[in-house]
């Protein structure tokens, strides 16, 4: 727990302006926190309200608050990915952060005038620019990615480069001449930024200048443990300069764990399958803050997990989508549909959720894994890291099941039916094959909270901590 007295080592963070980048960053906070550090997050205007009230029970952290710089392309007011109107501005909102590097150099000369020099920043891959800022102060800079291991060894893979993958289909497999894995990657499985080398394209001339700043950082924070991903570690380290170390501590949300319960109305209509002895029996469908999915599809899933005929708690993002004509009070006993921001934690953590219709973004992934919660896979952005969580944790991991996205001849299938959807949902609840992956995922759990305790999570964090501060001694 942290100490009474004024903190002698100051860490800065600085998180990207999108939820699931910010996020595990405010998990790591608290654990440095916890640990004794002062921890100060650098964040915008409009992002400050959010992570205050994640935080503020630790005194040990405060926020740093500088301007988003206004630029015209982007809406006004628009600080977060969230507020995107869409996600092809993404490019832009990402360089726009480039011009906040003289305010953010203006805070770390302030901390090390008034004699609290921080021993180190972490800052989020798509803060590349940090990394210029670290080394006018000499000052190391930790990258953190908001992705896993296994993922991050593929993006990087030099056998992306190989001119002959343009003419592969994308039910075509890869050989990683360098790399071994349990099961078989197809090209449609990697995402489109990592395959396309083409330097005219904005987005693709942006990953290979953050990506020069990465290699080139101190060190990687990444949320996951040793216990899921330590065979790709050793791989994933040598892709960096002056032998830069990854650091897995994760998964960060069991350092948030001490946070008071949430008393939402969710929780409480969760709350009736426990008091009726029917735990594990509802399954929650979420797609994470920068998924859009059409109409259609919505009224795909709407009819399918009403088919399959188990209780459900469906969050929904969508702003132009209404249900079906008397659905809702068809499922209204046995559905809820919540259109607010949820507390995802507190929906895998309870005991009447037994599977979770996901996208696979990395934090949900483990955040379900953590709470010993089997998923049910649906990745959806074709330039996130998606389908490869979802193939770790169906084919590598064993804890998952998938939903299937491709015809016979590889192209990916526009909408995904209800009945496809319904029978998947009703394998991962009540099959033979779910009950096997949820075993699966419960002993993933138990090694997950080793970790975090005792195991090599804690040590790792120990390790990270002791080098810093006794290079800053």
């Amino acid at each position: 727990m942290a100490t009474a007295q004024t903190p002698v080592h100051h860490v800065v963070i600085f998180p990207h302006m999108a939820q699931g980048h910010t996020i595990p960053l405010l998990d790591i906070s608290k654990a440095l926190s916890n640990r004794g550090l002062k921890v100060t997050i650098i964040t915008t205007p409009s992002n400050a309200p959010f992570i205050s009230s994640r935080t503020n029970k630790h005194p040990n952290i405060t926020l740093s608050i500088i301007p988003f710089p206004k630029v015209p392309d982007l809406p006004q007011g628009c600080e977060n990915t969230a507020d995107l109107p869409s996600m092809a501005l993404f490019t832009t909102f990402t360089e726009a952060t480039k011009k906040m590097k003289q305010p953010f150099e203006d805070v770390l000369r302030n901390m090390i005038d008034d004699g609290c020099p921080p021993i180190c920043v972490i800052s989020d891959f798509f803060l590349g620019w940090t990394l210029e800022s670290c080394h006018l102060f000499d000052i190391p800079r930790i990258v953190s990615h908001g992705m896993g291991v296994f993922p991050m060894v593929i993006c990087k893979s030099p056998s992306l480069h190989v001119p002959s993958f343009k003419d592969l289909s994308p039910l075509d497999p890869i050989d990683f001449s360098e790399l071994k894995f349990p099961f078989t990657l197809n090209k449609g499985d990697i995402p489109e930024v990592f395959l396309n080398g083409d330097p005219n394209d904005p987005y693709v001339r942006l990953v290979m200048e953050l990506g020069e700043a990465d290699v080139n950082s101190w060190g990687v924070i990444v949320n996951s443990f040793e216990e899921i991903e330590g065979e790709y570690i050793g791989a994933f380290e040598s892709n960096y300069c002056n032998e830069a170390k990854a650091y897995c501590v994760g998964p960060l949300p069991l350092y948030d764990q001490l946070d008071q319960e949430v008393d939402a109305s969710y929780i409480k209509w969760l709350d009736k399958y426990v008091e009726s002895n029917q735990l594990g029996s509802v399954i929650y469908v979420s797609y994470g803050t920068q998924t859009h999915l059409s109409n259609d599809q919505m009224d795909e899933i709407a009819f399918g997990l009403e088919m399959a005929g188990h209780p459900f708690i469906w969050v929904v993002r969508s702003k132009t989508w209404a249900p079906p004509d008397g659905w809702t009070k068809r499922v209204k006993e046995e559905g809820l549909v919540v259109y607010d921001w949820v507390e995802q934690r507190s929906i895998l953590a309870h005991p009447s959720i037994g599977g979770f219709l996901s996208h696979c973004g990395w934090n949900s992934v483990l955040e379900s894994l953590a709470n010993g919660v089997p998923l049910l896979s649906w990745p959806m952005l074709d330039i996130s890291e998606q389908a490869l969580n979802a193939k770790l944790v169906t084919m590598g991991l064993g804890a998952g099941l998938v939903i299937p996205q491709r015809a016979v001849g590889g192209e990916k299938i526009m909408t995904v039916d209800r009945v496809v959807i319904c029978e998947r949902v009703k394998e991962l609840m009540g099959g033979a094959k779910g009950r096997k992956v949820k075993e699966r995922a419960q002993e993933l759990g138990q090694l997950a909270w080793h970790a975090v305790e005792k195991g090599g999570s804690r040590k790792k964090l120990d390790e990270l901590i002791e080098r810093l501060t006794n290079k800053n001694m």
